[in-house]
């Protein structure tokens, strides 16, 4: 039996256009008429008419028909070209009218490995149960996203941001501190001053630099000392781990060892000398007016959480 479908009757010119571009977009996209009303759920003469209206409409035609294929002519690519856009518009404003009820949809976030492990994934749960229409689509690792690119709606960021268009909202600050494990420093002996370390095995962070410096203020005065070690590492974490296992003396973020330091694994050394540098964490994303809520609400979540965080 043929199915009837409003659009088979005939309509006023004008009407549905919204219709009638998502229509002519499937045609090109699916290459028949046939496929396209498979998509559409519309029979074939329904979509060969509504073509036809469009192209009664604006007084040209749109595309060329033979037995074996369609084609485009060079009015019709200039109004595929424009019917995708309002496609898209439309989509945007219906997206954001109803972000404004339930935020919903795919939310993208970006996080290195150690803070997705620390902070992150532990609070995924509880915002799951708060935004049940919000998909959180977790992407773990050390590699820089280009937000802006549309990689990720959201990610962590830690230190100095580069310039951008992008917006940056600051969840938390990163301590420094230098740790060992007490069985270590039994056996190494606790520095008094920065300059025992000298005598000590201080794991680094291999990032690009003329040679490893740590800072310290000592009578008011910042100064930086070299150190030297028989490890380095691109991450906190693994130092971090490194020195629980006695391996060395250690200087990285204390959200990175805050569970060893809480179980005596770690202790803080030379503190009286720390210069108290921190760390800025930033979540970084698209911001403006047509920010998505799902954006928005995340980054409220992540802000008011890492702010009760005992990691920072």
């Amino acid at each position: 039996m043929r199915k009837i479908f409003e659009s088979d009757a005939k309509v006023p010119l004008g009407a549905d256009r919204a219709r009638a571009l998502e229509v002519f977009a499937a045609v090109v996209s699916e290459g028949s008429f046939s496929a396209a009303g498979r998509l559409l759920d519309l029979t074939p003469s329904a979509v060969s008419r509504t073509v036809d209206r469009i192209e009664a409409r604006l007084g040209v035609r749109l595309l060329l028909r033979t037995t074996r294929a369609l084609s485009l002519t060079a009015e019709g690519q200039a109004y595929l070209g424009a019917a995708r856009r309002i496609l898209s518009d439309l989509d945007d404003a219906e997206q954001s009218i109803a972000d404004r009820g339930a935020p919903r949809g795919r939310l993208r976030i970006s996080v290195s490995h150690a803070h997705a492990r620390l902070t992150v994934v532990p609070l995924l749960g509880e915002f799951a149960r708060l935004y049940p229409h919000i998909l959180v689509d977790v992407g773990v690792s050390d590699r820089l996203v280009d937000v802006a690119a549309g990689e990720a709606d959201v990610a962590i960021r830690f230190g100095p941001l580069a310039d951008s268009s992008l917006t940056a909202r600051k969840l938390g600050e990163n301590r420094r501190i230098i740790v060992a494990a007490p069985g270590y420093l039994a056996l190494r002996g606790m520095p008094q001053v920065p300059e025992d370390l000298l005598e000590h095995n201080c794991l680094n962070f291999n990032f690009r630099r003329a040679e490893p410096v740590w800072p310290f203020r000592k009578d008011g005065r910042d100064y930086a000392l070299s150190v030297r070690g028989s490890i380095e590492a691109n991450n906190g974490e693994t130092l971090g781990q490194l020195a629980a296992d006695g391996v060395g003396i250690t200087r990285v973020g204390r959200f990175s060892v805050v569970e060893e330091i809480a179980s005596g694994r770690l202790v803080p050394v030379l503190e009286d000398y720390n210069p108290g540098d921190v760390e800025l964490v930033h979540a970084v994303f698209v911001g403006g007016t047509n920010m998505p809520a799902r954006v928005r609400v995340f980054v409220d979540f992540l802000s008011e959480q890492m702010n009760r965080s005992p990691h920072f």
